[in-house]
């Protein structure tokens, strides 16, 4: 087959892992016989720092035009002012919304491996294997009104946290269809105590979970889930949520797994391109050193393969390859090895 795959490497270490990516898709498409055709843009603060925007007109017209978008990292230090009027989080968002992705998947597995690399106790870690749907263009990052204003001498900041039954019932739908090929199990996460639009999330969640008898449903307050992500993180099979509070949840489950770097994301909407990127930030500290994690990222274009390009065999071909450099020990730094980011990426093509 042949795709057109828009890549935005972004910044700090974004262009060296999505590099990394880039060559083991070129492994595949040597290995199966297909034609991937590159196109590269930049997001975020390089963006910012070539046009004044984080995201061109231009660039999310390039997106929307692909079959896939494959984004490394965005921000930084040099871009890091809470009172800039654009800042690189700015171009994810919009692309988010441009691209009406509106479900991202986070699998949270932890390899035997790296049992050690894990704060948590090895026996805390067995059969640790969820996936996390988390509501992308919904939620306070979205909602109106937002912003400053003068009220009696002082500052007033506004966020509005809103949503419609339809979003959420088009995020927790997905989240029932994935748990059908899964462990059966559906955990929702919200502050029903407490929120208008999680007592809305939590009825719409019991009205898809009528058409899914086969599924257990289990409702859950985002503060006790952000405990017994800890205390007993191989309960949880699926789970779905809304926007910020999957934001939280995820880089607190990437925890268990020993490092960020590992872990990859999908961005889904109905057709249309998919986008993927790892979970981790652009670790500006690292950059150019060639230490830098490309298991994330490598798995996430798996992921892109899986999901945009309907390539099941080829993805996970990818992950057979990426599960054996983990279990032979060629790891980074941030796991505790000696290995940069070329000489991970190559035991990796070296086992596709």
């Amino acid at each position: 087959m042949e795709a057109k795959i828009v890549l935005l490497p972004g910044d700090g270490i974004g262009p060296e892992v999505v590099a990394a990516a880039v060559r083991v898709l070129r492994a595949v498409e040597g290995k199966f016989g297909h034609r991937f055709i590159f196109e590269e843009h930049k997001i975020g603060g390089c963006s910012i720092d070539a046009a004044g925007v984080a995201l061109t007109a231009d660039t999310l017209k390039a997106c929307q035009a692909a079959d896939a978008v494959l984004l490394g990292a965005v921000g930084g230090p040099k871009w890091d002012d809470p009172t800039a009027r654009e800042r690189p989080e700015k171009g994810l968002l919009a692309l988010r919304k441009g691209l009406a992705v509106f479900a991202n998947l986070r699998p949270v597995r932890v390899y035997p491996t790296l049992v050690g690399a894990s704060p948590l106790k090895p026996e805390k870690l067995a059969g640790v294997d969820m996936m996390v749907v988390r509501e992308l263009t919904g939620g306070l990052y979205f909602g109106e009104p937002k912003g400053r204003e003068q009220v009696n001498g002082h500052i007033r900041a506004v966020d509005t946290m809103a949503y419609g039954d339809d979003e959420i019932r088009r995020i927790v739908d997905l989240a029932f269809q994935l748990a059908q090929g899964r462990r059966k199990k559906v955990t929702s996460v919200d502050k029903a105590n407490v929120l208008e639009t999680s007592r809305l999330w939590r009825q719409v969640t019991a009205e898809v979970a009528a058409a899914y008898p086969e599924i257990k449903l289990e409702n859950m307050l985002v503060d006790t889930a952000s405990m017994r992500l800890v205390s007993h993180p191989a309960e949880f099979d699926v789970v779905v949520t809304e926007n910020m509070f999957g934001d939280i949840l995820t880089d607190e489950a990437a925890v268990l797994t020993g490092s960020m770097g590992l872990l990859p994301s999908a961005s889904l909407g109905r057709g249309g391109p998919g986008l993927y990127e790892p979970i981790h930030g652009s670790a500006p500290d690292i950059a150019g050193k060639g230490i830098a994690n490309p298991v994330g990222t490598i798995l996430s274009a798996a992921f892109m393969l899986r999901y945009s390009l309907k390539l099941e065999k080829e993805a996970a071909c990818i992950e057979a390859a990426v599960e054996k450099s983990i279990a032979s020990g060629r790891l980074t730094a941030d796991l505790g090895g000696t290995a940069s980011t070329i000489e991970v990426t190559e035991n990796i093509l070296q086992n596709l």
